[in-house]
């Protein structure tokens, strides 16, 4: 048995589940809702205010499924009851981010600026506060399009070692390397 395949899923209050026929799961909650469609072999049950989700064998395929699935339904539920929330910081001389509704628009010390539209699903915020370095908030029920917006915009200008400047998540610490040291 799946060590996280076979742990209930608890249902905070406000919470709730409906699953159709075509095993596409359904979680309302006061943030917001989500869908996800779950391998017709996995069993859905909802009973007393705990969700568990059953495989029919042992087959590699259903334990890789079970353990999946499981996860990807206890993200929606924390999503859609209490929500998610990724700080990132720009570290670098001139760095800033600014947005405009949904497009960020972010100096990084290139040529250009860049412009990087979230979707809807997401919100963002951008802090520029003195003696701190800028900061990006996004805020999302769905906490796999927030990590994966998240990784688009550090990857416009990921941590470089040396003089450790870039995109960090609030709260990353970065291994440093030291420089060159002259010959002779």
């Amino acid at each position: 048995m799946s060590r996280i395949g076979k742990l209930p899923i608890p249902l905070a209050s406000g919470v709730e589940i409906k699953v159709s026929d075509k095993n596409l799961v359904t979680v309302k909650g006061p943030k917001g809702e989500l869908t996800q469609q779950v391998d017709q072999d996995m069993q859905i049950s909802v009973e007393d205010g705990v969700l568990t989700i059953n495989r029919p064998t042992d087959q590699k395929r259903h334990r890789a499924m079970h353990g999946l699935y499981r996860s990807l339904l206890n993200n929606m539920v924390i999503g859609v009851h209490e929500g998610y929330k990724i700080e990132l910081q720009l570290i670098g001389v001139g760095y800033r981010a600014a947005n405009t509704g949904q497009l960020l628009e972010l100096q990084l010390g290139y040529s250009h600026p860049i412009m990087f539209y979230i979707p809807d699903e997401v919100k963002v915020t951008t802090e520029m506060t003195k003696g701190q370095p800028p900061a990006i908030i996004l805020e999302s029920t769905d906490k796999q399009l927030i990590g994966q917006i998240a990784a688009k915009i550090r990857a416009f200008r990921k941590p470089e070692p040396y003089k450790g400047k870039g995109i960090l998540f609030k709260g990353e610490e970065i291994r440093r390397k030291a420089g060159k040291t002259a010959g002779k």
